[in-house]
């Protein structure tokens, strides 16, 4: 549909924004039970999260997302 964007949660202050405007971040989510025997369980999870523009700004984001970034360029041109 044109002009409806999904509406998504942002995980910090919970404020609802746009999906586009949101600033998106993989966050990694491990579960184990620590039982150090055969039937010890592992899980591994990566988490597509949402932050509004003003979280993101306050939890340093952006300033990651632009190191990987010149990285990812610097890597290019080698």
């Amino acid at each position: 549909m044109r002009g409806k964007e999904t509406i998504v949660t942002c995980e910090s202050c919970g404020r609802k924004i746009p999906r586009n405007k949101g600033v998106s971040f993989e966050r990694s989510v491990s579960f184990n039970t620590e039982l150090r025997t055969a039937n010890d369980v592992r899980f591994f999870e990566r988490m597509k999260v949402y932050y509004c523009v003003s979280c993101a700004k306050h939890r340093g984001i952006f300033q990651k997302k632009k190191e990987q970034a010149m990285r990812r360029s610097a890597k290019k041109l080698v």
